[in-house]
């Protein structure tokens, strides 16, 4: 709604709130100048205080969703387990849970999510390694920040600062990559700032000065105001020259509020990034040329120090995140890590689908074609364990490509190898991360 009408609803709302009964007239005429100035003032505090409620309300119904309802809660859930983790692979729980994603309503909402991350990973922390209270071991910084625990699981989150810079101890990045991460907002409400949001860029040199980043760079802002939908903006340099400085327009108070999943895919020049399930952003020529961007900055600003609070958990980058549909057609087999499971248990994570449904792409149009599903984890816990894992994720992902997709479950076979054949070192973060991995293989 232009400002224009906003206005002009707003100065309705206050003129017929300041039309009080003649009595007032009356009454104050009667006192003396003394009494009626403060009679005065407390009439005109009172009208202002009511025309201030009943703005908000007409703000309420102009700017929020659902015709003047309340805001989303400002609390979100302190923790729900490893869920959309990519330590979520791994294998260490005991017993061998069985599949429950059958009909499970939010694969559905997943099934267009055409996000794939990158088979090779190149960072990963989940800030295991790291003690509660101490920047973690592998970022940098210009402030402050530190581990925390939260939830009755006590399970680790990185806490965002506001006006600290961060940058992951990242090498040179490729010219074809992914970023995840996970995001938990607490304390959000309708006084959080418009200007709050998490700025992530990429940048050709690792300033803690944003205008020095050198001449070619991206930047991404992801708002995290509640009393107006402020859109998610957009800006890049190439050369040194700003290219491309906009907005979408998007409201997405109510999935930030709660935790949610980050996935942004560069390809080239290319850039996609995607809240959850949904895309928001696919520019094609964001990136300069080259792969010259090779520093990930994270800075979370407009906070309320004590009150809005933002935390990071599993941030993963990864070569790759091309078309894996070529891949299997031409070679007969493909690996992937990017298909995510619950801690210690075989329920696939939404975010998994994108992987999934390529390779649901390729069987459908390939009508002969049978593919074997083989689940691995990492050496993580008991080896028996292990092994009973990975044959319950592989029927996970053949159940998922049948109910979901509507393949034929007799062209699909599942097994499970547990840990028995790693393709790297179970002795840190990313090895494991490498070595939890779902394979497909033309049969």
């Amino acid at each position: 709604m232009k400002t224009s009408t906003l206005l002009r609803l707003c100065g309705a709302t206050a003129l017929l709130l300041c039309a009080t009964p003649e009595a007032h007239g009356q009454l104050l005429k009667n006192l003396s100048k003394k009494a009626q100035n403060a009679a005065e003032r407390t009439v005109e505090r009172r009208v202002e205080k009511e025309a201030s409620e009943k703005t908000d309300q007409v703000l309420d119904s102009i700017l929020e969703p659902g015709q003047g309802k309340e805001a989303p809660d400002s609390q979100a859930p302190e923790s729900e387990g490893s869920a959309d983790a990519p330590r979520g692979s791994q294998g260490h729980a005991a017993g061998a849970p069985g599949s429950d994603n059958a009909g499970n309503p939010s694969l559905e909402i997943y099934s267009k999510f055409d996000f794939v991350r990158g088979d090779e990973v190149l960072y990963f922390d989940d800030f295991a390694d790291d003690f509660v209270g101490d920047f973690p071991a592998k970022w940098d910084t210009n402030g402050s920040g530190e581990v925390v625990a939260i939830g009755p699981g006590s399970e680790k989150w990185f806490e965002l600062k506001g006006g600290s810079v961060y940058f992951p101890n990242l090498s040179e990045l490729p010219e074809d990559y992914t970023i995840e991460m996970d995001i938990l907002t607490q304390g959000l409400d309708r006084n959080t700032s418009s200007t709050a949001h998490l700025s992530i860029s990429l940048e050709e040199n690792n300033s803690y000065d944003y205008y020095r980043a050198g001449t070619n760079a991206v930047n991404l802002k992801v708002p995290y105001c509640q009393y107006a939908d402020v859109d998610i903006a957009i800006w890049n340099k190439i050369g040194g020259e700003s290219i491309i400085n906009n907005k979408v327009d998007v409201d997405i108070r109510k999935t930030v509020i709660e935790k949610h999943h980050i996935s942004i895919g560069v390809n080239g020049q290319r850039l996609r990034l995607w809240i959850n399930e949904t895309k928001y952003v696919d520019v094609p020529k964001l990136v300069a040329p080259g792969g010259i961007l090779n520093y990930l900055r994270l800075e979370a600003e407009g906070l309320r120090e004590g009150q809005d609070r933002l935390f990071v958990k599993n941030l993963l980058v990864a070569k790759g995140g091309v078309d894996l549909r070529r891949k299997l057609l031409s070679e007969g087999s493909v690996s992937t890590n990017g298909i995510l499971f619950d801690s210690g248990s075989a329920n696939l994570q939404p975010q998994s689908m994108g992987i999934i449904r390529q390779i649901s792409q390729v069987l459908q149009q390939e009508a002969g074609m049978k593919l074997r599903i083989v689940g691995h984890t990492d050496s993580d816990g008991d080896t028996a364990a292990n092994q009973r894992l990975s044959e319950a994720r592989a029927q996970a992902v053949k159940d998922a490509l049948s109910a979901v997709y509507g393949i034929d479950a007799a062209r699909l076979a599942a097994e499970g190898k547990g840990e028995s054949a790693p393709v790297s070192d179970n002795g840190s973060p990313e090895g494991k991360a490498k070595n939890r991995r779902v394979e497909f293989i033309k049969m």
